[in-house]
């Protein structure tokens, strides 16, 4: 039995069986969650690949976001449909959407038009609850600290040296900061504390960077969870409550398979945020694409500089992969913006202000190359755009020597992303390096940060407040300063001002705090004002939400 696809009733989805069969899962590989959607087992690994040779790994990517949108899953989604166009065996990698900016302002995170995952409603709406299942089990850990606490408190831990903050896949500003614990004696230790939004937690961080369940266990019973008196760290393991963790994420740990319009395999699976977090969807999935199929195509989250570069220092240099390609994606519209323009007059034809954005897609250009990679760039089409507009793209790609493909898959579909499909394969081709990272390991934290800010942001100075310089007292202390950083940065620019747009020049980067993910394996650092819980926008995309006879309309 099939489903039909939103807005677009003459296709209809492949039964998931029929997906699972085309990448040569068996019926015991995997679980049906409804007619269209599939747990997979992580264990399909531990078999020999059964397709000739090495999939290969495409890294899609973007210029720094507007609020036009840039289009990096669409472009992924449209690649993937190209490549099964010509013949390739495809198979997506992707995050899992965050009912945050789903409900907030963003929407959702499905791709768009003829190039999209399905089914969409489903995808965007609690999909098969794996984000559930990573928040409980983050404030199970969270209600063990305080039930600790209350109890006596066995192992001496520090009420104002508790890390672990509770976490809530909502935006919430209200909970950033809380005091728990009040109403006497009988409610708890009274304490400050707070929520982080669920895709930035560390739980998210773990499940997507465990390469197996053991795995998984190891890092959990690692978690640093704050503080003795006498400044000793206190983990998971130590409150016995790690197991449970596991148990509770038993099922989120096997990725998701469902498939694009065009009936391409997509493993939907993890979603941290790339401002807040690392960026990337899971390692599991992502060797599953790779295992199963010639191409695995994936994508990180926010422009180069934040998923992307996170992707190759944490994920890549972890777990050991490495890619065949990387496309970066641009708009017209997006370079017009970077270029000064106003949001409403993006549509017009105005090549000089293409022009003026061209060196935020210049600098992104640089922040590839100083990982020894070469990007494709993609310029995602509007029906906007001009030919003289995309021309000034395709010149000045020309003159840097970098390869240029339009694609028009958000309205042909992978028919539209021949170009760009075409030119992956081309480049795949040539000879190819490793990957080069940006840092050393062995540096110290501050000499990493300085690395990232100023080779991918373009900072000319690093300055730590008073907070983070004891931070980085309490992470040499403990033997942590060899873990790879993951700076939480504005998504909106380059530096760490969201109100500079383009290439800004001669800035500084502040860092405010750093915490220790020691289950994660990095330490996350805050510059400017970052939140790791957002907020609501005044009029939210929660408020056109609703479900008419069944069906459920408004959500973009």
């Amino acid at each position: 039995m099939t489903e039909t696809t939103t807005g677009r009733p003459e296709r209809r989805l492949k039964p998931i069986e029929e997906v699972a069969a085309g990448l040569g899962l068996g019926h015991d590989d995997w679980e049906p969650f409804g007619r269209s959607i599939a747990k997979v087992s992580p264990e399909v690994l531990a078999r020999p690949r059964q397709r000739p040779g090495k999939g290969r790994l495409v890294l899609v990517s973007a210029i720094t976001p507007t609020p036009a949108g840039e289009g990096k899953t669409t472009t992924s989604i449209g690649l993937a449909q190209g490549l099964t166009r010509l013949g390739h065996s495809a198979a997506l990698a992707l995050r899992e959407p965050s009912l945050g900016p789903c409900l907030g302002v963003k929407g959702g995170a499905i791709g768009g038009g003829a190039a999209t995952v399905q089914p969409a409603e489903r995808i965007n709406l609690h999909f098969t609850g794996d984000f559930h299942a990573i928040t409980t089990a983050n404030n199970l850990l969270a209600a063990a600290v305080d039930n600790h606490l209350y109890w006596g408190n066995k192992v001496g831990l520090d009420p104002r040296r508790v890390l672990w903050r509770r976490c809530l896949d909502m935006n919430d500003r209200a909970l950033r900061r809380a005091v728990i614990g009040l109403g006497g004696h009988k409610q708890g230790v009274p304490r400050e504390t707070g929520f982080d939004i669920t895709a930035a937690s560390e739980i998210m961080a773990i499940l997507c960077l465990a390469e197996s369940a053991d795995d998984l266990r190891a890092r959990l019973d690692r978690t640093l969870v704050g503080f003795t008196y006498d400044g000793a760290p206190v983990t998971a393991r130590d409150l016995g409550v790690s197991g449970a963790m596991v148990a509770l994420l038993a099922d989120a740990v096997k990725p998701n398979l469902v498939q694009s319009i065009e009936g391409v395999p997509a493993f939907i699976h993890g979603g941290p945020f790339a401002n807040i977090a690392h960026g990337c969807n899971s390692v599991i999935a992502t060797r599953l694409a790779l295992h199963l199929a010639d191409w695995a195509i994936t994508e990180a989250g926010f422009a180069f500089d934040l998923g992307a570069e996170k992707f190759f220092d944490i994920k890549c240099r972890a777990a050991g992969l490495d890619v065949a390609a990387v496309v970066l994606v641009a708009t017209v519209r997006a370079l017009k913006y970077h270029g000064g323009a106003n949001l409403d007059q993006l549509g017009g034809n105005d090549p000089e202000r293409v022009r003026a954005g061209l060196p935020n897609l210049e600098k992104h250009v640089e922040n590839i190359v100083h990982f020894g990679e070469q990007p494709i760039v993609a310029l995602n089409r509007f029906g906007s755009d001009s030919d003289e507009e995309i021309e000034v793209v395709r010149a000045r790609c020309g003159e840097l020597g970098v390869p240029f493909a339009l694609s028009d898959h958000f309205a042909r579909g992978g028919e539209g992303a021949l170009e760009l499909a075409q030119a992956v394969i081309d480049f795949a081709e040539s000879e190819h390096k490793p990957f080069r990272p940006l840092y050393d390991l062995e540096a110290t934290v501050p000499e990493k940060i300085f690395q990232v800010a100023s080779k991918m942001y373009g900072a000319r100075r690093v300055v730590l407040t008073k907070e983070a310089e004891k931070d980085l007292e309490d992470i040499r202390r403990l033997g942590f300063e060899k873990l790879p950083i993951c700076i939480a940065k504005t998504q909106n620019s380059l530096s760490d001002d969201p109100k500079l747009r383009g290439r800004p020049l001669d800035f500084e980067v502040t860092v405010r705090e750093l915490r220790v993910n020691s289950g994660a394996g990095f330490v996350v650092v805050l510059t400017g004002d970052i939140l790791r819980m957002p907020g609501l926008p005044r009029k939210p995309l929660a408020e056109s939400l609703d479900l008419v006879d069944g069906e459920i309309v408004g959500l973009l």
